[in-house]
């Protein structure tokens, strides 16, 4: 399979144009300087004979203050906050996951060298898998790339401590150079060949030879490059000399001059990415036991404390959080809860190597190590609910997709790879628990009903475990191993592991290969984006917010068919997480990560949102308007839109909705911008509950009748799709209007939405249903009219 790419998307557009027209007014030059070569050995070493080159690279005529003003001229047309002044080189770019980030970049590559000239561009990642990913999608886009801007050469490599030769390259070649490195590769100058004497590179430095270029730094996930509070990453950065620094991500935590914008609200309403819905798996009565996870102990200064989790109740839900107990904690107290009243903290041990926690219950007493929990549910069982719910997800999308030309794809995300590979004392591999459960599950589904024209002629017992595989570390045994990004050798081991899934990007998008399950440990957590990942399953706790949307973001993007081509819609591109915490955890946990990456508190109108609003005054100079910002808010408030502390009431999203909400009149021209701005805030991240799909059935003999099929004077071979709907309100299922339909008159909804008599037919067995139902939305439920 050859994937295609889309040059005339509008949003990718845009924010090319944005980092373009940063150089608005800059001539195409570049600057020349001399690369020697010392002679190695024999007469012409003895001489001191050496080899002069010239070496290329970029140039910037442009002042600060020119800079600063197309910077706020890109931040206005946006609907940014202006930047005040230049206080650094380094500007923003934030893309939400599977929007095209590292096509962006590459392609801004090409227009600045186009518009201006420059040719030296280094790309810093913050891992192997990303430059991988990096490197892979060159590769694939190449040709591209070359058809869009008239053949232009360009080099692109991986950067390599041991072929320093390809860093003289980069600085003396007049093509574009495009350089790949890990931040690891870069940030510890006392280890790293970059900052040491070569004769690879003539005798020099490379460093030097890269800070000549004056490069275009172009970093991908600033937010994990940039070191933390030792900011080692950025260091390393800057000792590079670069012309200005990019930075890409969807979870910036510095933004630094921001000139483009395309969040996780703006991707999801431009239905950019997957439709995410969430397939939960609490256990019922999980919490009717004094659960105690025992995480951690400390012995600072005060008594000796642990760190554990526990149940604690919160208005009518029972949560899973992190407290501080010691030896005379009161335990009811603490969580709210009765069942924990006979819970007795004994013995704390606070060592360094010998932490240990002793729970007292009536009738038992239980030492913990870290880790290790009572009253939990039984571990394994939820992980194999999961592995069976996954597949039966997969099996589902398979069934509806695979007439599409569309393969589906599974991913789980492991907590060891001891528990999917092992291997025994002769080295020979051993299938672990998860891979044993994945198996079972797989065979026992295959013979479900609704899924036995899916098994036709199918072998099941190579077939299952033919279509699942892992992609983890791999030592130089060749043995998978745990993913680490510590060292070189852990590096290393990541590498090969990342080349081989990389390789087989595309030939995993074939029906040809009959991997379809992906297991990974932390591997594929960044940095590798596969557009038919329909299912998410995390056989591990998620850590952070940021990790729950970096985990989420692997299966964003919109997929794609056996051609290559990008097919659209949420009908399509729905993908299911699934999850042992419930959907209202859920979908608020990953609000609260959004609302905390793009400042927006959903539901509360805040007088600093509207300051990016730009404003023209009457000489035609533009303006902020966060001084008119009181005037605007005080309409609404007047109208009962938000509260006093700017809280969104029903009656704003209500004119919103029906098109009603208006301004004053000096503010109309703005209308627009407040409007979707408003639409935003008012709203949340629309995540839909998987267990509220109405899966909606039809009588195959009746949609092939002539009387359905016939069309005025000639024939349609047209069928309607039975199709799953992700909620529970009803849907149109046919455009064409009937004279018979009538409004509900059991509920006085007024409901009249068409629907064609015959497709009520075929929905709806008993004739005479044809005539009593129809589309009612009252309370998002179909029923009889009276």
């Amino acid at each position: 399979m050859k994937l295609h790419f889309e040059p005339d998307l509008d949003y990718q557009k845009l924010a090319i144009e944005a980092v373009a027209d940063l150089f608005r007014g800059q001539e195409i030059n570049r600057t020349e300087f001399t690369v020697t070569r010392q002679g190695a050995g024999g007469i012409q070493g003895e001489l001191g004979l050496v080899e002069s080159e010239l070496g290329i690279g970029n140039r910037l005529t442009l002042l600060d203050d020119e800079i600063v003003a197309n910077l706020k001229d890109i931040q206005l047309r946006g609907g940014l906050a202006p930047s005040t002044g230049l206080t650094s080189g380094d500007f923003t770019v934030e893309m939400e996951t599977g929007t095209g980030k590292t096509y962006v970049y590459l392609r801004t590559i090409f227009e600045l060298n186009q518009r201006y000239g420059f040719s030296k561009f280094v790309i810093v990642v913050p891992s192997v898998a990303i430059k991988e990913g990096v490197y892979k999608t060159l590769q694939i886009t190449e040709e591209h790339f070359k058809g869009l801007y008239s053949g232009q050469p360009f080099d692109y490599f991986l950067y390599d401590s041991a072929k320093l030769g390809q860093v003289r390259n980069f600085a003396t070649s007049p093509n574009i150079q495009i350089m790949v490195v890990t931040v690891g590769a870069i940030n510890k100058k006392d280890v790293n060949n970059l900052y040491k004497d070569s004769e690879k590179t003539g005798g020099e430095r490379p460093i030097d030879l890269i800070r000549a270029t004056r490069p275009i730094l172009i970093v991908d996930e600033p937010q994990s490059v940039d070191g933390g509070l030792s900011g080692a990453g950025k260091s390393a950065l800057g000792e590079m000399n670069p012309l200005c620094t990019l930075r890409y991500s969807a979870t910036h935590v510095d933004k630094h001059h921001m000139v483009f914008r395309l969040d996780a609200v703006d991707a999801y309403e431009r239905k950019l990415v997957k439709q995410i819905e969430v397939a939960s798996l609490e256990v019922e009565g999980g919490h009717n036991k004094a659960y105690v996870r025992f995480i951690s102990a400390s012995n600072g200064k005060g008594p000796i404390t642990a760190r554990v989790e526990v149940d604690v109740l919160e208005g009518k839900q029972v949560r899973r959080k992190e407290v501080v107990v010691r030896t005379a904690t009161t335990w009811r107290g603490l969580t709210g809860r009765a069942l924990y009243a006979d819970c007795r903290i004994g013995e704390i041990r606070a060592g360094r190597d010998n932490q240990l926690l002793e729970v007292k219950l009536p009738g038992s007493e239980t030492f913990l190590q870290p880790g290790q929990a009572v009253g939990d549910v039984d571990a394994d069982a939820l992980k194999r609910l999961m592995i069976r719910r996954t597949i039966h997800e997969h099996l589902v999308k398979e069934t509806r997709l695979a007439p599409l030309g569309v393969k589906v794809l599974s991913l789980f995300f492991i907590d060891a790879v001891e528990h999917y590979r092992s291997y025994d004392a002769d080295g020979h591999p051993v299938k672990g628990k998860y891979a044993r459960m994945f198996e079972e599950e797989y065979r026992r589904a295959a013979k479900l009903p609704e899924f036995v024209s899916l098994f036709k002629e199918v072998d099941l017992t190579s077939e299952a475990e033919e279509v699942h595989d892992g992609y983890f570390s791999i030592d130089k045994a060749r043995r998978w191993t745990d993913t680490a990004d510590n060292n070189q050798s852990a590096r290393d081991n990541a590498e090969r592991a990342y080349s081989l899934i990389m390789k087989d990007k595309e030939k995993l998008l074939g029906f040809e290969t009959k991997l379809k399950f992906i297991f990974s440990h932390s591997a594929l957590k960044e940095g590798w984006d596969n557009p038919n990942v329909f299912q998410i399953c995390a056989l591990r706790e998620i850590g952070t917010e940021r990790e729950r949307r970096q985990t989420i973001g692997r299966g964003l993007r919109l997929c794609v068919n056996q051609k290559g081509e990008r097919l659209r819609g949420f009908d399509i591109n729905t993908l299911t997480v699934i999850a042992t915490e419930s959907y209202e955890e859920f979908a608020e946990n990953l609000q609260k990560e959004i609302e905390k990456d793009t400042g927006i508190q959903f539901g509360i109108v805040e007088k600093h949102q509207f300051a990016a609003i730009p404003i023209v005054k009457a000489d035609g100079s533009p303006e902020c308007w966060a001084s008119r910002v009181r005037c605007h808010l005080r309409a609404p408030e007047a109208q009962g839109f938000v509260d006093a502390k700017g809280k969104v009431q029903d009656t704003l999203r209500t004119a919103l909705k029906d098109g009603s909400f208006a301004l004053p009149p000096a503010l109309t021209p703005h209308l627009p911008e407040v409007r979707d701005l408003l639409k935003k805030v008012a709203g949340k991240l629309d995540i839909k509950n998987a267990d509220e799909r109405v899966v909606v059935k039809t009588r195959q003999a009746i949609l092939e009748s002539p009387s359905f099929t016939r069309s005025g004077t000639g024939s349609s071979t047209r069928r309607p799709t039975a199709f799953i709907s992700t909620t529970k309100s009803c849907s149109p299922i046919a455009r064409r209007p009937s004279p018979t339909d009538q409004p509900c008159r059991k509920h006085a909804c007024g409901s009249e939405r068409p629907t064609f008599r015959s497709v009520r037919a075929a929905f709806w067995p008993k004739k005479r249903d044809q005539d009593s139902r129809h589309d009612c939305h009252h309370r998002g439920r179909r029923h009889r009219s009276a």
